[in-house]
């Protein structure tokens, strides 16, 4: 499977209005015939809060990602090869400098309430993450777009403040689903209503989504069930079981250390794709120690990154050099000097820094991540031998990401990546923006930000792109030890056709994409 997120003829096609979405959503690899209609899907799902909400501004992972991909559609979706494919769009199209972006609608998409899908929504949709008074975590990634406007009711034209030649991947985020707008043009998401396959039945915040198909669905080949009941199931032994026990068809992150075991059981099958996640370990960089970049080099040099690989991911990922642009990426640094484990070289630093020791304390839950907690306890090991007191504080699951994440100087958090470096790079480590978890601010990087997004040269950009992973890594405030692997399991019930490698569950789609076997 090609997981490398890059403009492919396919999508270059789109990109140029050359393809329409026509046709393109049975699901790759799969015979038409295998699909039917019926049933349900229960999925036991990861992330879930007792604060999560309907609103995308506050969207982070979890189920309510999962349903609301079902419940509504982007302009955009990436599909099983990476490439960005219309979606309510039917096309799009670029001007010459890829400043301006034209949206051409697809007729006649109806909400779950029978009103007609328009510019005016999309507009509403988006502007919900923009403006000073916008909570979204995704603020950042839209701070490039300096106008939108509809020409009629089918057509949304995106001017933004300089080019960008990846804008139809940042379309695809999963904070910028469609959502119907309010007629003073504020957006509607308190109703939970969109354009896709799914309506809301039953919505208990961390505990279980009810999802119900529609008969009136645009997308005659997909939403194959007539039900989806999501479950919040935050710890990884309990996923496992209610899989075993049948109480659950499919779960995301499995616990790795029994992963082994329980593939040996019959009727469980495993769903795995390389792409961009990450565990990572932001610090405050305007917070004493870690303003200092000579402790942050020290930290870096204090963990043991294989052996994490090696038991936390038990294999199922890659090392990783503090930079969140992974392999799968079309401008990975591959070259970049590998920070390694060596404990000489971290006690030089915190020399540097004028220590001779350091304690710090580092807040934790597996709510964070599968296994953070142990590899925040293999961190604690491995740092003594630099000289380093790794005081681990555990954190409950419930609230981590609303009470720990952006709130404490220094924790364990993770991302699904993006499929460009731009967005990556805009949404967590751009100066002032919302997601930036470890308020890292270098004028070189935020400079050559600008510039990489706008050119259009490849070979310049891959030069750029090269830079920043480089500042990123060294002068960087977060300790990024390894990406890992997708990794779903599911019973012998549940069919699928090839699956998307930009996140778990199938691009976090396969309410909609996958079917009863």
């Amino acid at each position: 499977m090609n997981s490398r997120f890059h403009m492919t003829r396919r999508g270059m096609l789109a990109a140029t209005g050359g393809l329409t979405a026509a046709g393109l959503f049975l699901p790759r690899g799969a015979r038409a015939q295998e699909a039917r209609r019926g049933g349900t899907l229960r999925i036991g799902h990861l992330g879930g809060a007792t604060s999560d909400k309907l609103d995308p501004a506050t969207f982070a992972a979890g189920p309510v990602v999962t349903a609301m991909l079902a419940v509504c559609n982007n302009l955009v979706e990436i599909d099983a090869s990476g490439a960005a494919v219309p979606e309510l769009a039917e096309s799009y199209e670029p001007d010459s400098e890829a400043r301006t972006w034209t949206f051409r609608l697809r007729d006649g998409v109806t909400f779950s309430d029978g009103r007609k899908v328009t510019a005016t929504d999309v507009i509403a949709s988006f502007n919900h993450h923009r403006g000073e008074n916008t909570i979204s975590g995704a603020k950042g990634s839209l701070e490039q777009v300096k106008d939108i406007r509809a020409d009629g009711d089918n057509v949304v034209v995106f001017e933004l403040g300089s080019g960008n030649a990846d804008f139809a991947y940042l379309t695809s985020d999963y904070h910028f689903i469609i959502m119907p707008a309010n007629e003073d043009g504020t957006l509607d998401w308190q109703s939970g209503i969109g354009s896709g396959g799914y309506v809301i039945e039953n919505f208990e915040p961390g505990v279980r989504i009810s999802l119900r198909r529609r008969d009136d669905y645009w997308k005659p080949d997909r939403a194959w069930f007539d039900e989806a009941i999501l479950l919040t199931i935050n710890d990884a032994t309990a996923r496992q079981n209610a899989l075993i026990t049948g109480e659950v068809d499919v779960i995301n992150s499995p616990d790795l250390a029994t992963l082994h075991l329980l593939q040996r059981r019959p009727g469980i099958n495993l769903v795995e794709v390389t792409g961009t996640a990450h565990y990572t370990m932001p610090m405050f960089s305007d917070t004493a120690p870690f303003d200092d970049p000579n402790v942050r080099l020290a930290l870096k040099y204090a963990i043991d990154r294989q052996e994490i690989l090696d038991k936390v991911l038990r294999g199922h990922g890659q090392i990783a050099n503090d930079s969140p642009i992974a392999p799968a990426n079309r401008y990975y640094a591959a070259d970049l000097p590998q920070h390694g484990y060596d404990p000489d070289r971290s006690r030089y630093h915190l020399k540097q820094a004028g220590l001779d020791s350091l304690s710090v304390e580092i807040a934790a839950a597996n709510a964070a991540s599968v296994g953070a907690l142990d590899m925040v306890q293999l961190y604690q090991q491995s740092a003594i031998a630099a000289g380093i007191d790794l005081q681990v504080k555990r954190e409950p699951d419930d609230g981590y990401w609303s009470n720990v994440w952006l709130k404490k100087p220094f924790c364990v958090s993770y991302w699904n990546g993006r499929p460009t470096e731009d967005d990556m790079f805009s949404l967590v480590y751009a100066k002032g923006a919302e997601w930036n978890e470890s308020h890292w601010d270098n004028a070189r990087f935020n400079e050559l930000l600008l510039t990489a997004r706008a050119e259009l040269d490849e070979n310049l950009r891959a030069e750029m792109y090269h830079e920043m992973q480089r500042l990123v890594s060294e002068d960087g405030a977060t300790i990024i030890p390894i990406f890992v692997n997708y990794i779903d399991v599911t019973s012998d019930g549940i069919g699928h056709g090839e699956v998307a490698s930009n996140r778990f569950l199938d691009g976090w789609k396969a309410v909609e994409r996958w079917w009863k076997a």
